[in-house]
């Protein structure tokens, strides 16, 4: 995608505040000097068998870029793909997931699109919107900043779990209910402090988002693996082979990009790859306001730090 992105020409509209440039979470356009719209699209397979679960984890997913740019979701529109012949309680029960995650976070469905297709597919375009200059884009981290995450990592490898029947119950629940939390709060916490950079950690992994900040800001990311908390049994299930496609993909198109300066653990190692769904937010910000975002919001963590760019956009400390 990189690659055919390069040949895409460039429109130049002094309004866009972000664009595709720096493969940010979403985009940006300036509509008054204290008005701007962020909007995004994501949408995806199953990847839990109750509807009304996929529906809502769906939304939340979708919901996420907005909260990454620092926006207020403000309308969504939605995409569904969906056999002709399909169940159509199951149906009902994905809309209503969504349209009750989509309340929660106070965005308005106005519509959407559905085509028929035997693979089912879901999820939402959402428009929100900023402040032009309290964008939070994953261009923006500085040198010095701490790196700070919201989430468990985890949720591809327990999904993979699960579809193998390794994964006992209470560890998919949890996983679940991570997905499901809404970026907002992280959000709201952000917002009281100089967040310089952010991102939120989806279908790349952490290694993968976090190569993308390091690279749009021009410095390098180091990340304590011993830091990062992990869903409950996704460390057991990686050393069980439970590795979904997705995180082999990631390891291969990101891995070049990584210094290790220690020994990893194997599974540890495969996790920071894994393709998240609902993920948490990645922040920078002085390492002042990183204690005191941890003070005010418990979910929040620090992983590492921002310095000048080294050798590679990532190492691993």
């Amino acid at each position: 995608m990189d690659r055919v992105l390069a040949s895409v020409p460039r429109v130049t509209n002094e309004n866009v505040l972000v664009g595709f440039d720096t493969a940010d979470d979403a985009g940006v356009y300036r509509l008054t000097a204290d008005t701007a719209l962020v909007q995004t699209v994501d949408f995806f397979t199953p990847i839990v068998d109750d509807p009304w679960l996929f529906g809502a984890i769906a939304a939340a997913n979708a919901l996420s870029d907005v909260y990454a740019m620092g926006g207020r979701p403000l309308s969504s529109l939605s995409i569904l793909c969906y056999p002709g012949k399909g169940d159509l309680e199951d149906l009902a029960r994905i809309l209503a997931g969504g349209a009750e995650k989509m309340r929660e976070a106070g965005c308005a469905i106005l519509g959407g699109h559905s085509v028929n297709d035997e693979e089912i597919k879901f999820g939402y375009a959402v428009t929100g919107l900023v402040h032009p200059e309290k964008i939070k884009a994953n261009a923006q981290a500085r040198a010095g900043d701490a790196l700070v995450f919201t989430k468990r990592i985890g949720t591809g490898v327990i999904a993979t779990a699960l579809k193998r029947g390794l994964a006992r119950q209470e560890d998919v629940d949890a996983a679940i209910a991570s997905m499901l939390t809404l970026n907002r709060a992280a959000c709201e916490a952000m917002l009281a402090f100089d967040v310089h950079g952010c991102t939120d950690i989806t279908g790349f992994g952490l290694l993968g988002h976090a190569r993308e900040v390091a690279v749009a800001s021009g410095v390098t990311l180091e990340i304590d693996p011993g830091q990062v908390r992990w869903l409950p049994g996704a460390r057991e299930y990686a050393r069980q082979g439970a590795i979904p496609g997705g995180l082999r993909n990631n390891q291969d198109f990101v891995s070049c990009a990584v210094e290790k300066t220690r020994e990893v653990a194997p599974e540890v190692e495969q996790l920071l790859y894994d393709p998240q769904t609902s993920g948490g937010l990645l922040l920078t910000l002085p390492e002042s306001a990183a204690a005191a975002l941890e003070r005010i919001y418990p979910e929040a963590y620090r992983i590492g730090r921002v310095t000048a760019r080294g050798a590679s956009p990532l190492r691993l400390v």
